[in-house]
């Protein structure tokens, strides 16, 4: 019974949520990263495919290795400043929904190699260096904003860490899945 309940619960979920993400945009929050802690708290929020991309951090350290989220840290630390400094990448916005279905697929990869960590680290480096560049590009040197924004994106990921410590291996395939198929909806959105 609560197997079936649980199930049920999911697919209604994943059906909400994917007709949520039919009006949004790749990196729809990306905007203005100077407004301060509110804006930086609830950005990681509005960004669908940032939000995603937090939740597929925590889940990957969760599912194997809890060290994937100093890679992640990395990551952005050296996204932001690549991008403070006027790094680009063209197509930076698709790329960072992309990288939502790269981790999902890196995800599904994962399962099946004898060592993982190489792969699921290295996209998952890179997809939040994509994001991260894209913030700093916006970035014009006010603290509160990034501090809003790290609190916040710590919260998603805590919270997604725990729950993926739950997950069974069915259900850690079906959100890899998810994440993958989600973000090529994303990165198609505006077609």
């Amino acid at each position: 019974m609560t197997s079936k309940l649980t199930r049920s619960l999911l697919l209604s979920s994943a059906a909400g949520f994917g007709l949520s993400l039919l009006s949004t945009l790749p990196a729809g929050a990306h905007g203005n990263a100077d407004a301060g802690v509110l804006g930086g708290a609830l950005h990681p929020l509005l960004g669908i495919d940032h939000l995603l991309l937090l939740v597929g951090v925590g889940f990957a350290a969760a599912q194997f290795e809890p060290l994937l989220l100093g890679v992640a840290l990395g990551g952005a630390l050296l996204g932001s400043v690549f991008g403070s400094f006027g790094g680009h990448l063209p197509g930076a916005e698709v790329l960072a929904a992309l990288a939502v279905s790269g981790m999902g697929a890196a995800l599904l990869l994962s399962r099946k190699l004898m060592r993982p960590l190489p792969l699921l680290g290295g996209v998952m480096g890179a997809a939040v260096a994509i994001h991260a560049m894209l913030h700093g590009q916006e970035a014009s040197g006010t603290a509160g904003w990034w501090l809003g924004a790290l609190l916040t994106a710590s919260l998603v990921i805590g919270l997604s860490f725990l729950a993926g410590r739950q997950f069974n291996q069915r259900q850690s395939q079906w959100a890899a899945s998810a994440l993958a198929l989600l973000g090529g909806v994303l990165a198609l959105a505006p077609l």
